[in-house]
């Protein structure tokens, strides 16, 4: 069994025998003794560098065994192993020849938090969402038959993947096509928050039957018995059978089903991996772990150690900072709903990070997790504007991107009052360019019908979502992750006016056209520069009158906005004085046309220009181009 570890190692562990793995080729040279020895060493290691630097904590614990496991028994990278929920990979990290880099993940440039291509062979494939795995695991079992190779292919679900329809897309299609494919199940009984719907219900009740105790004692004597043949599947297809009848869904699905197996068990892991490398077709192998095992803490909280800060040094310097958003989002929630009983909030997947927790408390009635479902969630909440509920789908940018669809035809084509609160806009710092909200005023401003709100600060983050909420349409209001930069917040509840901007101060350089969270940055570029500065508010309607204003006055015109400039609010303000024919000088400030690496969120900024010395040098470039070009 795991060692039991109850605080963060403060210093390096001694790990012996994990210094002598570099890679997957090592750990095949280990005894099965040595093995479990290697299973406490890594867990240890791994507690000691997320203490350091922070990251995703309890998935990577949860999979310790396993990942060993599936090392061991396949030739990676040769055998494809593909993960799926990437911050289950920092046990695969290690074993990959990544050990000693695992001190710098997630920090600007060091190693990323979700497996990433350019990083390793071993990491065959991208992962930032979730219920991929299968999917693209049985693109490389079809590519490796067409192309004659001889490698197994296994995909490796967990943390609430197997709810999203995709997965189920993807094992519709395996059993049809009947390639040779290895779905793992680690079955956590958890997401990021709980597990919800029937397949986690399902799941649950086998785990808690006398099924999952009778395996995880006599599973080993049983797979014993088992010779490498057909009658190896049929005689654990009656095994499953005598606890679970019929038939489990898998089986109805039409793959063979092996489990549940206790995945903390490597001789038991490692002993079965063995026996399905010689089945043919699709396999699933279900096995249960426990999200932050070997960590007491975690063990019994997994929802709050799904990830930990990196532990920063003391310091005596504190930066006054407001609110985090979500939090500002779920008080809003919360008050609005108890004026408004029509009010009903969807999430999927997201409660604890997009500050619902509190209403679900207060008002559960009113409160549906969807599960890791975008497309449904989105859906869901378009039925419910059809009868006249208001419905509010708090999501991620990243993760809207799923649901895009849905967003266009079945809630923007019919009008319907759907209110979106995206979290996460614009750069999310260490959790790098898979969670980067860097195109929804993009992607949403293009469709008809929306409104979209840019808010610059707390206050207008609270008072942008209840006017979109009471706007009779799609609405959407995105704003940034983490803390705002500490403005008074109303308690009031206003409905501002949509498509209204606001002069924040004159000058008599430039005009900056601010959209969204860099208005701290576009004041202090003001200040230096003499500039005038417009808080836009809205990307979509434009305030025009605003515009208006300066069609005519030969000055430079700056749009700022943490988001693409391919498409964005930058764009639509060209589109604006094109379509007015007014010759203007404009310079769009925003996101390159590249994808942002993992670092710090101001560390990030800096790169790519958005922090405020960054913007006073474009602007001063454009001027001293400008200047040049009437002047030659």
């Amino acid at each position: 069994m795991p060692e039991i570890f109850h605080q963060l190692p403060s210093e390096r562990p001694a790990t012996p025998l994990l210094d002598t793995i570099d890679s997957p080729a090592d750990l095949r040279q280990l005894s099965l003794a040595e093995l479990e020895q290697l299973a406490d060493q890594l867990r240890h290691y791994l507690l000691y560098c997320i203490g350091k630097t922070g990251g995703h904590f309890g998935a990577g614990l949860g999979v310790t065994e396993l990942t060993i496991a599936l090392h061991f028994v396949f030739d990676t990278p040769h055998d494809r192993l593909v993960w799926d929920v990437g911050h289950q990979t920092y046990p695969h990290k290690v074993l990959t020849g990544r050990r000693e880099q695992l001190l710098t993940i997630r920090q600007q440039g060091g190693l990323s938090g979700f497996p990433k291509r350019s990083e390793s062979e071993y990491d065959t494939f991208g992962v930032g969402h979730s219920s991929t795995s299968i999917s693209a695991a049985l693109g490389m079992a079809m590519a490796a038959k067409l192309q004659g190779q001889q490698r197994r292919t296994v995909a490796v679900m967990g943390d609430g993947a197997m709810t999203a329809g995709m997965a189920f897309e993807a094992i519709n299609h395996a059993a049809y096509v009947d390639d040779d494919l290895l779905v793992v199940l680690n079955d956590n009984k958890m997401s990021i928050s709980e597990n919800v719907g029937g397949l986690s219900t399902y799941f649950a009740k086998i785990w808690a039957s006398g099924f999952y105790n009778s395996i995880r004692e006599g599973g080993k004597r049983v797979l014993k018995r088992m010779p490498y043949t057909k009658e190896f599947v049929r005689r654990t297809e009656e095994y499953m059978k005598s606890f679970v009848a019929p038939a489990t869904i898998f089986e109805e699905l039409g793959f063979y089903y092996i489990g549940p197996l206790d995945g903390h068990n490597l001789p038991l892991l490692v002993d079965t991996l063995e026996k399905l490398k010689a089945i043919k077709g699709p396999v699933l192998l279900h096995v249960i772990t426990e999200k932050g095992k070997g960590f007491a803490p975690a063990e019994a909280d997994p929802i709050g150690y799904h990830a930990l800060n990196k532990i920063e040094p003391n310091s005596d310097k504190k930066v006054a900072a407001g609110p985090k958003y979500q939090q500002l989002f779920g008080d809003w929630l919360c008050d609005c709903a108890a004026q408004d009983p029509r009010l009903v909030a969807i999430t999927p997947a997201m409660c604890e990070g997009s500050g619902m927790v509190a209403f679900a408390a207060k008002f559960p009635s009113r409160f549906v997790d969807v599960a890791i479902a975008e497309q449904h969630a989105v859906t869901l909440a378009a039925g419910m504007a059809c009868e006249q509920v208001k419905p509010v789908v708090a999501i991620y940018s990243t993760f809207l991107q799923r649901g895009y669809d849905q967003l266009i035809h079945d809630v923007a084509l019919q009008n319907l009052d759907v209110t979106f609160a995206i979290d996460r806009a614009g750069l999310v710092g260490e959790d790098g360019a898979t969670h980067a909200g860097a195109y929804d005023i993009s992607y949403l401003r293009c469709i008809p019908n929306m409104v979209v709100a840019t808010p610059a600060d707390e206050n207008e983050a609270r008072q942008l979502l209840n006017s979109c909420y009471h706007h009779p349409g799609p609405a959407a209001v995105r704003y940034p992750r983490g803390s705002g930069p500490n403005v008074e917040v109303s308690t009031e509840l206003q409905v501002w006016p949509i498509g209204r901007g606001r002069r924040l101060r004159r000058g008599s350089g430039p005009v900056i056209f601010n959209f969204g969270a860099l208005l701290a940055n576009a004041r202090q570029a003001a200040q230096q520069l003499d500039a005038e500065l417009i808080d836009m508010r809205f990307a979509k309607p434009l305030d025009q009158a605003l515009l208006d204003e300066y069609k005519h006055s030969g000055r430079l015109l700056v749009t700022l906005e943490e988001n693409s400039t391919a498409g964005g609010a930058g764009a639509a303000v060209a589109e604006y004085y094109s379509a007015a024919a007014a010759s203007v000088d404009l310079l769009l400030l925003g996101l390159p046309d590249r994808y942002v690496d993992h670092a710090s969120t101001s560390a990030q900024l800096r790169e790519v220009g958005l922090d405020s010395e960054g913007i006073v040098a474009a602007i001063t470039a454009r001027l001293e181009k400008i200047e040049s070009t009437n002047n030659p």
